[in-house]
């Protein structure tokens, strides 16, 4: 490895753990404002819902919503079973049991 990897790579670790340590380091001081706060809590749903799309309605690239797209079923019983059960846990096995069996039976 040469001088020029070696100062890419410890500078990717010095900005990935310098980003990191800054909110453990200076977190409890900072105060957001309560607009911003509430702003936050969607955070998580956004980017799940930012990775998952994709995946589900075009995993090669271009949109597929024909029934040989198995994720789209097995996406659609994971929503369905996290607002009935409000399970994460049963989410992910509804959600991988239907995308299993559209695979096993359908596709």
């Amino acid at each position: 490895m040469n001088a020029e990897w070696a100062l890419t790579l410890a500078g990717m670790v010095a900005v990935t753990y310098g980003i990191r340590l800054s909110f453990l380091v200076f977190g409890h001081s900072v105060k957001f404002p309560a607009w911003l706060e509430r702003a936050l809590r969607y955070v998580p749903a956004a980017v799940l819902t930012a990775l998952i799309a994709p995946m589900a309605l075009a995993p090669q690239g271009a949109m597929d919503v024909s029934l040989h797209n198995a994720y789209l079923p097995g996406t659609i019983a994971a929503i369905a079973v996290a607002l009935w059960t409000r399970q994460t846990l049963a989410a992910i096995l509804g959600g991988f049991i239907v995308y299993g069996l559209w695979r096993w039976l359908v596709v």
